[in-house]
Formats: C-alpha cells, structure tokens, sequence
C-alpha cells in the first residue's frame, strides 16, 4: 500500500527543537523546506500539517503533532480518522536509541521499543504502521538517565554530522514513497547493514 500520510514524532517548544527525539520534526521540516512547502496549524487535529503533491501524482500529508511525545497517538488516531488514512497508509518518522546515529531501519511491525511516542501510537492505533527509525545511538555516556539522553541537544561534533545526513534521511523518505515499503526496507536496512559492517 501507498504511504499517504508521514507523521514526525518530536516535542513542541523551542526548548527541544535541537533535542534529539525532535530528529523526526527535524526530517519533516527539511522536507517541507525542500519542497516550499508552508506549515498550517490545525488544532482541531492537535497538529501542523502541509500537503505535498508528490512527484507520483498521489498527495501525501505530511504532519508533526503538537502534543507532547507521549501523547503523539491522539493526534495520530485524530489525523488518521478524520482524513480515512489505514495504518498501513502511514508512515512515523521518528528517533531510536537502538541504532547508531547516521543509519536509518524501517520496520512495519513490532514493539514500542521502550519509545513512548510509539507505545503510545500503538494504544491508540494499533499496529502495522511503518516505522522510519533514525538511528541516535549509542548512548553516551552509558550510565546516563534515558530521559536526559533523549530529551538533550545532539553534542558539538554531532550537530554538523546530523546536518550533512538531511539529504541522504530525505532520500530515503523519497524510497519509501516512490517504491513501497518493502522496496524501501529491502534496499535500506541492507544498505544500513552493509554501512555497519564497514565502519
């Protein structure tokens, strides 16, 4: 099934716009600057939005949020209600502390991974939606609180690493609308794994 509709998980407030679980926000709005695309407030859907007329002749919605991380499946279910989007329709662009920062895996099904934003898509929605995860591992220091990891700035060397990755995270957002997601998880998460393999 075609993707109609890429949610970006991240936190509203300019206190976590540089914050790596706002990595999806990030992607979103670099999209939406790539396109000239503009940014409609609708909080009726608890959400910004923009539509995009893809290069496929099909319209993607594009949408972040506005409630906060954990809360991301109301308006998720409010999106997906009101303009008839099925899960397998949609596409969650978010964080994971799992992968190493710089590598991108998309999945369709499986748990939250501790990620509350998707244990929280999941109450709301159900499963079998597709999962853009970017990589924002390891953490580092170990021993650091989760919560401070996640909600803390990409570090001085990182921030420019993040930057110059933009284009190659887009391109990937490019795969799985053009191809499908299983085009998209073949050629991704094996480029990922061959990436892994020589670093």
């Amino acid at each position: 099934m075609s993707i109609s509709l890429v949610l970006g998980l991240g936190n509203p407030g300019r206190e976590y716009a540089d914050t790596r679980h706002n990595i999806g926000w990030r992607v979103l709005d670099a999209l939406a600057a790539r396109e000239g695309l503009t940014w409609k407030a609708q909080s009726s859907l608890a959400a910004e939005t923009t539509r995009w007329d893809h290069p496929s002749g099909r319209p993607v919605l594009l949408a972040k949020p506005q409630t906060f991380m954990n809360e991301s499946g109301r308006a998720a279910r409010l999106l997906t209600s009101y303009f008839k989007v099925p899960n397998a329709a949609v596409a969650v662009v978010y964080d994971d502390l799992t992968i190493d920062l710089g590598l991108v895996k998309l999945t369709d099904r499986g748990s939250s991974g501790g990620h509350n934003g998707i244990e929280d898509l999941l109450a709301q929605l159900g499963d079998g939606f597709v999962r853009f995860r970017l990589g924002i591992g390891p953490k580092t220091p170990p021993q650091m609180d989760l919560k401070d990891f996640v909600l803390g700035k990409f570090t001085s060397e990182q921030r420019p690493q993040v930057e110059s990755l933009l284009p190659s995270y887009l391109s990937g957002l490019d795969l799985l609308l053009t191809s499908g997601p299983e085009r998209a998880m073949n050629l991704l998460n094996r480029r990922d794994k061959n990436e892994s393999h020589q670093t």
